[in-house]
């Protein structure tokens, strides 16, 4: 892909290549100060084994997994169940910032960190389900088998730009979603492990926010339709579980991800952090993507006002029926 920009004189243009090498030095800045204030934590602190027992197989006392054996509500079963699918396609998303970002220099350095730091998240959450007892082990293994094996694609693949922007983005709304999760989840060590993920979650959010606004700083125009585009089609890299649809709708009901969320929690304090509206000196393209994106965080947020009329009104009715 290769777009001219107006800011840097003619004829300067912008690819993918030169976009990477430009940014690297900020890479390697940010890089560095994650690295000082990451905190390595150990996966197995935060499962409680001793609650642990067989499961039917190759064990002849075995127990059946039944739904009551954990305290773990049922709207915290779904949302954990979303979030460790999400967190198993990592292979997949290794190799697509790999093959967008590199494996070589800073940006190497940071695409296999990343990748470490998100593998434990999906190796604590699968032992705290199995030893809780939270979720079916045949389902979930099913559900895994199922998703992996459908493969992952980017919808950002093609533009390095768009593909910062968007993590920007996800990486928070990650963060939201398991922090609501284990806020939701009625287990107060499910909890604590999902706010120990949701803090790497934060910081790489911090890595890639960080990245951006430099990028705002060097191509401003092509900076600003990147984040229009992805503001305006972002969906959660978890959309091809199976039953997706179904269970997000259930953890919009939970107050676990949905509209007024995604608006309030993820897409506003990126863009603010940023200035994103404030942004001046723009070409026509970078103009009119910021109006194009103004125009949509508004109609998000009529379209947020009414899911929470709907949810209120709801609330109401099993208040009423509850108190009948």
């Amino acid at each position: 892909m290769t777009i001219a920009s107006p800011h840097l004189g003619s004829p300067a243009v912008w690819t993918d290549a030169r976009l990477l090498y430009a940014l690297e030095e900020v890479v390697e800045q940010e890089l560095n100060r994650h690295l000082k204030v990451a905190k390595d934590w150990m996966p197995h602190e935060y499962v409680p084994w001793t609650d642990g027992r067989n499961f039917p197989g190759l064990f002849e006392d075995g127990e059946a997994w039944d739904k009551e054996q954990s305290k773990v509500t049922e709207i915290g079963r779904i949302a954990l169940v979303v979030n460790l699918l999400t967190e198993d396609n990592l292979p997949s998303y290794h190799h697509e910032i790999a093959s967008l970002f590199g494996r070589d220099g800073a940006w190497g350095t940071w695409v296999h960190r990343w990748t470490a730091e998100e593998g434990r998240h999906g190796i604590v959450m699968r032992d705290y389900l199995l030893t809780s007892r939270a979720v079916d082990p045949d389902k979930l293994e099913q559900f895994r088998m199922s998703h992996m094996s459908e493969g992952f694609e980017s919808d950002n693949r093609h533009s390095m730009l768009h593909s910062v922007a968007y993590v920007a983005f996800q990486e928070l709304a990650t963060r939201i979603s398991h922090r609501n999760t284990g806020h939701q989840s009625g287990d107060p060590v499910c909890d604590r492990m999902l706010a120990r993920i949701a803090t790497d979650e934060n910081l790489h959010m911090v890595f890639y926010r960080n990245l951006l606004k430099a990028a705002f700083e060097l191509a401003p125009d092509l900076t600003m339709q990147a984040v229009r585009d992805v503001v305006v089609n972002f969906r959660m890299p978890g959309h091809g579980i199976p039953g997706f649809e179904r269970a997000a709708a259930q953890m919009a009901i939970g107050e676990v991800y949905n509209l007024r969320i995604h608006h309030d929690d993820v897409l506003q304090p990126v863009l603010r952090h940023l200035k994103v509206m404030e942004i001046d000196g723009l070409g026509p393209e970078g103009q009119k993507a910021q109006e194009e994106l103004g125009l949509y965080m508004g109609g998000l947020d009529a379209e947020a006002l009414k899911f929470d009329e709907k949810l209120a009104a709801r609330k109401a009715r099993m208040a009423a029926r509850a108190g009948a």
